[in-house]
C-alpha cells in the first residue's frame, strides 16, 4: 500500500564485478572510478570478501585517502564468511540491505560498483542485486579462458580479459583467446585490457556509461555536479530489462 506523503525511494544503477581471485577486480574498480569521476559521476563500492576487508581498506587508501576522488565512507567493506557466490547469488540479503542504506543516505550517487570473488567460472550475480554484470578475467589463467566457458563468461554483460601485458611470460595466445571469445560470447561485448597501464580501461567505462548510464550527465549532489534525472526513466526500463534476463 502506498504511504501518503512518502516518496518512493530512488534506484541506484548497480554494476556487478565478478571472477577469479588475483584476476584483477579491485585494480579495475580502482582505474574505472576515476574515469567515472572526471565526467562528474559519483560511486559507491560494496567489496565482498569472505573472512577479511582487505581490498576494501586498500580502495579507501587509493581512491579516497590518495586520490581524493572519493569519501572513505561510500566504500564498503562486507566479510561474508562463507562462499562469495552466495552473499551475490542466492541469499544477497546482506548486500541488499547495505545498498538500501545508501540509497537513503544519498539518493543523488550516479553508480554502485559490487565486487565480489569466486573461484571459478560459474560467478554470477542475483538480477536482484545487480543490474549489469562485468566478469573478468585474466591471460595469466591460461588461454584455455574463455573457451572453457563457465556461466561468469557465458551470461554477463561484458567480458573483461585482463593483464594482456603478461601473454608473452605465461604463453597465452591473446590471437586465440580473442577467437574463443567471439564464439563463447555469440555476439555479446568482451575487451581485452591492461589495468595495470590502463590500456582498454576506457573501453570498459564507455559499456559502463553507455549501457547502465545512458549516456546520462551526472547527477546534481548537494555539493555541485549535474544531474543524469533524465535518464533515470531509461534506467529504471533497463533495470526492468535485466530483472527478466536469466543467469
Amino acid at each position: 500500500m502506498k504511504r501518503a506523503g512518502v516518496a518512493p525511494k530512488a534506484r541506484i544503477p548497480r554494476v556487478g564485478v565478478g571472477g577469479p581471485v588475483g584476476c584483477g577486480k579491485t585494480r579495475l574498480i580502482e582505474v574505472i572510478v576515476p574515469l567515472l569521476s572526471s565526467q562528474g559521476y559519483r560511486c559507491c563500492i560494496i567489496s565482498n570478501d569472505v573472512v577479511s576487508k582487505e581490498d576494501a581498506v586498500r580502495m579507501r587508501r587509493i581512491l579516497a585517502t590518495e586520490a581524493h576522488i572519493m569519501p572513505e565512507e561510500l566504500i564498503i567493506g562486507i566479510a561474508t564468511g562463507g562462499c562469495p557466490h552466495t552473499a551475490i547469488r542466492e541469499d544477497p540479503s546482506v548486500n541488499l540491505a547495505v545498498i538500501d542504506e545508501i540509497e537513503r543516505k544519498d539518493p543523488l550517487l550516479d553508480l554502485i560498483l559490487i565486487e565480489s570473488g569466486g573461484d571459478n567460472t560459474m560467478t554470477t550475480f542475483s538480477p536482484a542485486l545487480a543490474d549489469y554484470f562485468i566478469y573478468i578475467v585474466d591471460v595469466a589463467g591460461g588461454d584455455k579462458y574463455p573457451r572453457k566457458r563457465g556461466l561468469g563468461i557465458e551470461s554477463c554483460d561484458l567480458l573483461v580479459v585482463n593483464k594482456v601485458d603478461l601473454a608473452p611470460f605465461v604463453g597465452a595466445d591473446i590471437e586465440a583467446m580473442i577467437r574463443d571469445a567471439r564464439i563463447v560470447r555469440n555476439g555479446k561485448p568482451f575487451e581485452f585490457i591492461d589495468c595495470k597501464s590502463g590500456a582498454g580501461v576506457e573501453k570498459v567505462v564507455r559499456h559502463i556509461v553507455r549501457d547502465v548510464l545512458f549516456d546520462a550527465p551526472a547527477k546534481k549532489s548537494n555539493d555541485g555536479a549535474l544531474s543524469h534525472t533524465a535518464g533515470s526513466k531509461k534506467a529504471s526500463q533497463r533495470q526492468g530489462m535485466h530483472a527478466k534476463k536469466p543467469r
